[in-house]
């Protein structure tokens, strides 16, 4: 590489900076609200389960379906502007949910903090791959991806503590000041980056086709545990979803300006990341969700306690994922998703032969966890630099939101089976212990799929690589 194609200017790092602090504060928000789930029962005596549930649902349905709208907005209005804009409502509805009087009135507000989230990953994506030359991209995705690691290595112990200090409010007065700083100096810092090639108009029956088809699988996979996975409403709603993404697909392919151009999943590596993304995902957030819930309930360990116990694999994801990204730069994604399902294999193959009844930090959760967080410092950011590599500047946005569109339908996916899985956690510790097993069986067959899907994808890139230089 010569220097011209190497050097990242400082206007390239500052951007990853302001987008890697978003991201952080967004997705620490989004670990840490389930730890304050006691608390809201008891500032809200009056709300039922399922209203309380909300708190969640509305959130992750609300960002998912709006990205894709996001992504085109971007790409034709300016990263920059929605990346602050998202940002703003973000932080005022943060304010305004620390203060709710009711349950109704934050899970209104927590609408309005989805709307805010959703402008914000695509386009700070996009900021971020613009102002990167092409041969340093991984290693900006690489560090950028370690926030993600960072904050669920912080998310339960912060969490914990903020909570049992300043009650459920902390979950959402934690956003005001990050997002203040950013909004602050942020402006300032990034430079405004657009697509020539975003349509000035979009298909606007693809919108809402889109929208409600991902927010009804969404809400039809996080209903699952409630409804029962064989119930009429949860089939009849999986179907209805079905059909209107069925219906965007149709529309888009014969669109001559669709909401999203199909056509990227023409690109291998974007079509290989985007199946490695679903596999990977369910595997690592149904260990990541469910095993706390064993520890404090089996093992009656605190909150605290388990989240100190859980939080070193995650932190040792924020530490590999920047380096791996400089050695993505060589060698390419590929090797290191192999690697990285090979450990995310052999970690929760740890888990099924130690993990027990007894409590054991060491066998049971440390060692375990250790070679989950390496599976994920090569995973997160490698699968993003997957995805992304080949995306045409023009369409980084548009990208990042099918991208993250699909990252939130496998999260939401992975969380759902692990809980119906396990099934009610006051059950006896070995019935619980049954269930954790099989989300680990589960885990490894995901992990499995990973593997195989990378190691091929490695091979095919390394002859192509090969063709090219003959």
């Amino acid at each position: 590489m010569d220097s011209e194609t190497t050097f990242v200017p400082r206007q390239a790092w500052l951007t990853l900076a302001i987008a890697s602090v978003a991201s952080f504060m967004i997705a620490i928000e989004t670990s840490i609200i389930s730890l304050a789930l006691p608390q809201l029962r008891a500032g809200f005596p009056d709300a039922s389960e399922t209203k309380l549930s909300w708190v969640v649902n509305a959130y992750t349905i609300g960002v998912a379906s709006l990205l894709l709208v996001s992504g085109w907005l971007a790409d034709r209005y300016g990263r920059k502007k929605l990346f602050f804009g998202g940002l703003f409502i973000f932080f005022l509805a943060s304010f305004v949910a620390a203060l709710s009087p009711s349950a109704d009135f934050l899970i209104t507000v927590r609408v309005f903090q989805a709307i805010g989230g959703a402008m914000q990953y695509p386009a700070g994506l996009a900021l971020l791959l613009a102002a990167f030359p092409p041969a340093r991209i991984q290693t900006a995705i690489g560090i950028w991806g370690a926030t993600g690691g960072l904050a669920a290595a912080l998310g339960p112990t912060v969490g914990a503590l903020l909570v049992d200090a300043f009650d459920w409010q902390a979950v959402f007065f934690i956003n005001v000041p990050v997002a203040a700083v950013v909004l602050v100096f942020g402006p300032r810092w990034v430079e405004e980056s657009t697509s020539s090639a975003a349509a000035e108009r979009v298909d606007l029956l693809g919108v809402p086709l889109a929208s409600l088809g991902v927010g009804t699988a969404i809400f039809a996979i996080t209903q699952g545990e409630n409804w029962g996975w064989g119930s009429l409403n949860l089939l009849i709603t999986f179907l209805i979803a079905v059909v209107l993404v069925l219906a965007f697909i149709v529309r888009s392919r014969k669109h001559p300006e669709p909401l999203f151009d199909l056509g990227l999943f023409k690109i291998r590596s974007f079509r290989i990341g985007s199946i490695g993304t679903v596999f990977f995902i369910v595997a690592f957030f149904s260990w990541l969700i469910s095993l706390p819930t064993f520890l404090q309930g089996a093992w009656e360990w605190s909150v605290l306690e388990t989240g100190f116990a859980i939080a070193p694999g995650p932190m040792l994801c924020a530490i590999i994922s920047p380096p791996a990204g400089r050695i993505a730069e060589r060698v390419g994604n590929g090797p290191l998703l192999t690697l990285g399902g090979l450990c995310g294999v052999a970690g929760l193959l740890c888990h099924l032969s130690w993990t027990g009844i007894e409590p054991d930090l060491l066998k049971g959760v440390l060692i375990p966890g250790l070679l989950i967080g390496i599976a994920a410092g090569l995973g997160f950011a490698q699968i993003i630099g997957t995805t992304m590599k080949d995306v045409p500047r023009d369409q980084f946005a548009m990208g990042g939101a099918g991208r993250t569109t699909i990252f939130q339908l496998s999260l939401a996916l992975g969380v759902a089976l692990a809980f119906t899985i396990i099934g009610n956690p006051n059950r006896p510790s070995n019935e619980v212990l049954d269930g954790l097993q099989i989300t680990w069986i589960m885990g490894i067959c995901c992990y499995l799929v990973q593997t195989v899907l990378f190691a091929s994808f490695s091979i095919t890139e390394k002859a192509n690589a090969r063709h090219k230089v003959g």
